[in-house]
């Protein structure tokens, strides 16, 4: 099981994952990676796509991206379009200036609370995850 769902399921109503897109300008595929998985999330498969995107990073290309499109058996002309549109362009421009005031300058970054995660092993997420539900209190 992937690390951040066993931090899910160790936490199941105390923590919530956002993703924000921080494509790399030095990765030629970063930004079609990530309009890729945008559109796929039009068609609720998002975490699929980024999931394989992520398991195949140093493959990256053109043809990758289409090949997964394909696996995960999208409306290839839905996924065409969506890639383009400028929701999906403002939605990364957005993550990137949120990633910019955050200081991200590479990926992948883990933020708990606003503090950055440096140790992201099962039992770094549990400290710092305790450490923070500790200054909030009981609930």
């Amino acid at each position: 099981m992937p690390l951040l769902e066993r931090v899910l399921e160790t936490y199941p109503d105390k923590v919530k994952i956002a993703f924000k897109n921080f494509p790399l300008r030095n990765h030629k595929n970063a930004m079609n990676a990530a309009t890729a998985a945008l559109a796929a999330g039009n068609q609720g498969k998002f975490w699929e796509f980024h999931d394989m995107l992520f398991k195949n990073y140093n493959k990256l290309s053109d043809k990758m991206i289409s090949d997964i499109a394909v696996v995960l058996k999208l409306d290839q002309q839905k996924f065409e379009q969506a890639r383009k549109t400028p929701e999906i362009m403002n939605q990364i421009r957005q993550d990137m200036n949120d990633g910019q005031k955050a200081g991200v300058k590479g990926t992948p970054v883990v933020f708990i609370n606003g503090r950055t995660l440096r140790d992201r092993s099962l039992n770094g997420f549990k400290q710092m995850i305790d450490a923070e539900l500790k200054k909030t209190g009981p609930q």
